[in-house]
């Protein structure tokens, strides 16, 4: 059984849903319908991303909301293609 939904099993049953912020590490940990609602913090390898979990996202992994690595574009005198 995943950790983080034994948390939320704990964390809802303490605490009426407050806009209080989840941090996790986890970015394979899958999201469960008991996640709904909740604002999870996930770190992305530099930085922590504020993810809402809605009803859609049921199903998936946290890793896929958290992009890793940010596209800067093509070099603009990259000839290497071209021959």
């Amino acid at each position: 059984m995943d950790f983080l939904k034994i948390f939320l099993n704990n964390y809802q049953q303490n605490y009426i849903r407050q806009k209080n912020k989840i941090v996790t590490w986890s970015q394979a940990s899958t999201i469960t319908p008991i996640m709904i609602g909740y604002t999870i913090v996930i770190h992305n390898g530099k930085e922590n991303l504020p993810i809402y979990i809605t009803d859609r996202m049921v199903g998936h992994k946290l890793g896929e909301f958290a992009p890793t690595l940010n596209f800067q574009g093509h070099a603009k005198n990259d000839n290497k293609s071209h021959r």
